[in-house]
């Protein structure tokens, strides 16, 4: 599966709790959690997957300041609780107001505008990101993100690329129950007048919100519609849509994209109530959600089309597409459907010294320096637990040095496990050192290769 669960949150953050030894003993603070193996491997593999998708793709990696200048965020709408309630803020030393940073396409964004790159500028980016909110499955007060952009060109082909690269990235590890939402928010004149239409539905069903997200109706209708709350999204099912405000170029545009889809094979369902809550969201917007998990937390991968973002950080007027994933939650519906179970790395061989520990600290150099994954025992402990250390590691040979054979100029080459769990029939043997190499290599060979049949698939005639 996918390993141990994170570490239980303190009750309180970075507490201290009593302990036998009579000193503090701290736990993560409340929303965060420790990433160690074999879990952190599976994490390795998951970016290695997304690196290897964006690469083919033409995008390059940027990795931006976990905080920022406040007014970078607040860009993203001040009206939204990202900003208002979840933001981490604060003042350092010279008393500049600083935040950790709650997403990341405003950084992204934030950059362009500082380094004004040759366009269409397509980057993809992953590290952790930070929102005070109360913690849940799949969502932590310090989360972790991959996202990818495209900036600086307006062309509808451009959202059918970046979503693209989402939907053969889920494919890539397997998820299959991940059904992608499209919709498009038109332009500044369609938004402005869908408010105007939203709001005034919203007031006539007031009563029936959760209160909630009332306060939500005059001042951001559209975020009425994020709402996962019950009695809100009962009233959102009826309310206006969108798309029957669009204008005839975006209307094109959202053609073109749903053609794009098409073409490649990609399965799509117009969602009218997809109206992305953050303030630079225009066009088109997407989501692909996990059938596998509760739908309050169904969402693993979020995006779409935005303008005038990198014009409010000091850039000149540039459109962008782009998409954040959440890891844990990503991960979450891993397990939910069985898949992405990355093995921990283990070693292939494992160097027993019975002889004080330098060979064993030699021998496994030389082997790592040739890309064999090789380790070794410490602290001079006998045999039986050298080999006990051995066969827990799951490697497929031990190679045994004793004085018999430092003087001899040997080692013994050990199979301890074909690398299908089958049982070994490669006899051990002692080699000279000079021969180690050709014979290590001649023994994966036959620990890797199929097993044979078994005496019972004889001959039917």
């Amino acid at each position: 599966m996918s390993g141990p669960p994170p570490t239980t949150p303190a009750r309180r953050s970075g507490g201290a709790a009593a302990s036998s030894g009579g000193g503090a003993s701290y736990r993560t603070p409340i929303g965060t959690h420790d990433l160690a193996p074999p879990e952190s491997g599976r994490w390795v593999a998951l970016l290695g997957a997304f690196i290897g998708a964006a690469e083919r793709a033409g995008f390059g990696y940027l990795q931006t300041p976990i905080f920022e200048d406040i007014d970078v965020f607040a860009r993203i709408g001040e009206g939204t609780d990202v900003v208002g309630k979840e933001m981490y803020e604060f003042a350092d030393r010279s008393d500049r107001r600083l935040a950790l940073r709650p997403e990341g396409t405003a950084s992204v964004c934030r950059a362009f505008a500082q380094h004004r790159p040759t366009t269409p500028w397509k980057v993809w980016y992953q590290g952790p990101f930070f929102r005070y909110e109360a913690p849940q499955a799949g969502r932590y007060r310090q989360f972790h993100q991959i996202g990818a952009e495209t900036l600086g060109t307006d062309d509808a082909d451009a959202d059918v690329e970046i979503i693209a690269l989402a939907a053969g990235f889920f494919d890539a590890i397997g998820l299959q129950r991940v059904p992608l939402l499209i919709n498009s928010m038109g332009d500044g004149d369609t938004r402005a007048a869908y408010a105007d239409a939203l709001s005034a539905y919203l007031r006539q069903h007031a009563d029936d919100i959760d209160p909630q997200d009332r306060d939500k109706i005059d001042r951001h209708p559209l975020r009425v519609l994020d709402s996962k709350r019950r009695a809100t999204a009962v009233v959102a099912a009826d309310a206006p849509r969108i798309t029957d405000f669009l204008s005839g170029e975006s209307g094109a545009h959202f053609e073109r994209v749903r053609e794009g889809l098409t073409a490649l094979g990609i399965d799509y369902e117009v969602e009218p109530k997809l109206v992305r809550g953050l303030d630079y969201y225009t066009r088109t917007t997407f989501e692909f959600r996990a059938a596998s998990l509760d739908a309050a937390q169904d969402t693993i991968c979020g995006g779409g089309r935005y303008n005038g973002l990198v014009e409010a950080l000091g850039g000149p007027p540039t459109p962008g597409i782009g998409f954040a994933l959440g890891i844990e939650r990503l991960l979450l519906a891993c397990d939910a459907e069985g898949v992405f179970d990355v093995p921990a790395q283990r070693a292939e061989v494992w160097v027993i010294d019975t002889a004080g520990g330098a060979e064993a600290r030699d021998l496994t150099h030389q082997l790592r320096s040739i890309g064999v994954r090789a380790d070794r025992a410490f602290d001079d402990r006998s045999i039986r637990a050298q080999m006990r250390a051995a066969d827990r590691s799951g490697a497929e040979i031990a190679l045994i040095v004793g004085t018999d054979e430092i003087d001899a100029g040997t080692v013994t080459v050990r199979p301890l496990r074909r690398s299908d769990g089958g049982s070994v029939d490669v006899p051990q043997q002692t080699v000279p050192r000079s021969e180690l190499l050709g014979t290590l290599r001649a023994v994966f060979d036959v620990l890797n290769a199929p097993a044979p049949a078994s005496a019972d698939s004889s001959n039917p005639a």
